[in-house]
């Protein structure tokens, strides 16, 4: 087992560039530092990830490291700690600069647009009410629902030419309705 005076002395090596102490410093210390980042990233690819450029960090800042009576642990678990954060930082999707909004358009009609649209649909439902009711299920069937000329005259027990007249004549009277 290592002590708090072994890792410190592990750290002050490195900071000389020892390579054997840097591996000695990662065998004594990388199963708690990957325990860190595992419980902060919840994945196990990044926390692989964010050890390895802990421990670059860890290499570059050795010299930084200044023994002041705590556990040399506590400055590698926040270095750690820190890259981990980042790598969450990292995950969230980037921002788009405002200057590239103002391209995007509501899809949905400006108030104006709505409230003609809601007027033009009040004055079709009141023609379609004059229609008889066969005449006006029809129409709603073909030019709302989708429906085939085939499929109403099916639908109404008429021949598909009757429909057909039926639809034409409904028309011609919604028209000279909504021109009131």
């Amino acid at each position: 087992m290592t002590t708090i005076q072994d890792i410190e002395n592990l750290i002050f090596r490195v900071a000389l560039g020892d390579r054997r102490a840097f591996g000695a410093l990662y065998d004594a210390t990388s199963a708690k530092l990957f325990g860190v980042c595992l419980r902060i990233l919840n994945n196990r690819a990044e926390a692989e990830d964010a050890l390895q450029e802990a421990f670059v960090n860890i290499w570059q800042k050795s010299d930084t490291y200044a023994a002041n009576g705590l556990s040399p642990m506590t400055w590698l678990i926040t270095l750690t700690r820190n890259k981990a954060i980042d790598k969450i930082r990292a995950r969230k999707a980037p921002t788009t600069d405002i200057e590239a909004a103002y391209d995007l358009a509501d899809p949905n009609p400006t108030p104006e647009a709505a409230a003609i649209a809601s007027s033009e649909r009040a004055r079709i439902d009141g023609c379609l009410a004059e229609l008889e009711e066969t005449l006006a299920s029809a129409v709603r069937g073909a030019y709302l629902d989708g429906d085939s000329y085939q499929e109403l005259a099916t639908r109404f027990n008429v021949p598909l030419n009757t429909m057909r007249t039926w639809l034409r004549r409904s028309l011609l009277k919604l028209r000279e309705c909504l021109s009131r």
